[in-house]
């Protein structure tokens, strides 16, 4: 039994949007994705999906995507990613109730994985993009939800975290934020995140052990679409 991750499959089979125009790393990336996970990964196993799954703008036109991504050997567990327009945030529960177990989505919750919780959310950061005040307040919001996450978990009597973000835990003019201060208080030992793509990109967050905690990077771009081995 094996714990995996990987971000940004970015699948598009109902969806004008053709990821090749981003580099030869995303020509036939779905195929990339489907020989890694079937070579790399047994149905003991689970992999974490960290955020923007599909392009589909509404669950009627993600499920070819979902198909494809039921498919691969499993557990599969999805963050949920800035560019998943299918996926309302006040009704994860929603999700939940419709794949029922098929597919599983973390948000607002926590799954176990051996003595592990797996926690996590969306996250946000700074990118230069918007004003630093709107960004703060959308940092606050995850940071809620990321606590729920931890404190669900806590409850249940968990004491080892592994913390999942689909956006890096910093912005890019930071080396602490909200997100790695609560890693450090929850104890997480590992912080999984993705969003970040193309050479100029990988680097833009925490990379290695720092503060003793591992924080690794995820993209499908930046690891060729092979998942990382977490556990």
């Amino acid at each position: 039994m094996s714990l995996y991750a990987l971000g940004d499959l970015h699948l598009s089979f109902q969806s004008d949007k053709n990821m090749d125009i981003f580099g030869k790393v995303w020509k036939n990336h779905e195929k990339k994705i489907e020989k890694n996970c079937n070579k790399m990964i047994t149905d003991d196993d689970t992999l974490v999906l960290v955020g923007d799954h599909t392009w589909g703008k509404g669950l009627e036109n993600c499920e070819k995507d979902f198909e494809f991504i039921e498919k691969l050997p499993g557990r599969k567990i999805l963050i949920r990613g800035n560019h998943d327009n299918f996926w309302n945030a006040k009704k994860t529960q929603r999700l939940n109730d419709m794949f029922n177990g098929r597919l599983l989505f973390l948000q607002n919750n926590y799954y176990p994985y051996g003595d592990y919780a797996l926690v996590g959310t969306k996250g946000y950061c700074y990118e230069g993009f918007d004003t630093r005040q709107h960004a703060d307040m959308l940092i606050e919001r995850e940071a809620k939800r990321l606590k729920i996450s931890f404190e669900a978990a806590r409850a249940d009597g968990f004491e080892k975290f592994i913390m999942f973000l689909h956006y890096p835990p910093t912005s890019i003019d930071e080396r602490t934020s909200r997100f790695t201060f609560m890693a450090k208080a929850y104890g997480a030992e590992q912080v999984i995140y993705a969003h970040c793509h193309g050479k100029e990109r990988f680097h833009d967050s925490l990379l290695g052990k720092i503060d003793g905690i591992k924080y690794s990077l995820v993209s499908g771009d930046y690891l060729d679409f092979k998942p990382l081995k977490i556990l």
